[in-house]
């Protein structure tokens, strides 16, 4: 749902960040199946089921694979040809391809699958509510993504180098950061390993 139709509401964006070699996985992990659908496309299908106003993918490893997996969504495909220098590089890709009106933005990772647009929503409304640059989750005690990020923070996004995400970025100064927290810890799984898909495919089950 967007809310470019509130005209007294910022515009809010979001990046998937679907880059990743998947070197632990030996697949694209982007191109698992979840429920019957890529990976990656059951992650973007949640961003575009929030209140963003643009969404943003940032591809590389797989790309054309991943490009095909998105087919007919309402988002914006942007290639990162340098993922080999580290995830850095797909975050600086994103950021700068977002709307110059863009005054905030959510940053998701592709291989999450238990974030949920009910998340995603609570950290809009804890930016929107507390007017502090950086707004992060907490999972039954523990930080985890996405992460929101007012547009005076992405001059330091686009400053962080190599294969790093925004975590220092976070860290710097706390005094700017609201948590959110939540009692469920399953947004913090990721599927990085066959091992790890096993795991997330059968605590989907246990849950459905």
């Amino acid at each position: 749902m967007s809310n470019s139709n509130h005209v007294d509401q910022p515009v809010i964006a979001g990046i998937v960040l679907a880059a990743g070699t998947s070197s632990r996985m030996g697949q694209p992990k982007q191109l698992l199946d979840w429920e019957g659908r890529p990976l990656v496309r059951a992650i973007v299908e949640t961003a575009l089921a929030a209140r963003l106003d643009e969404v943003v993918v940032v591809i590389g490893s797989a790309g054309g694979e991943v490009a095909t997996a998105l087919a007919n969504l309402p988002v914006r495909i942007v290639p990162n040809p340098f993922t080999a220098a580290g995830q850095s590089t797909s975050l600086r890709a994103g950021i700068a391809a977002l709307s110059p009106d863009a005054a905030a933005v959510v940053v998701l990772l592709a291989d999450q699958p238990f974030v949920t647009t009910a998340i995603i929503e609570a950290l809009i409304g804890a930016w929107l509510d507390s007017g502090l640059p950086i707004v992060a989750p907490v999972f039954a005690g523990t930080r985890g993504n996405p992460v929101l990020f007012d547009r005076s923070v992405f001059a330091e996004l686009l400053a962080i180098e190599g294969d790093q995400g925004a975590r220092g970025v976070v860290a710097r100064d706390p005094a700017r950061v609201r948590y959110v927290h939540f009692d469920d810890d399953r947004p913090l799984f990721d599927i990085d390993t066959p091992e790890a898909y096993a795991h997330a495919r059968a605590l989907l089950a246990s849950i459905e």
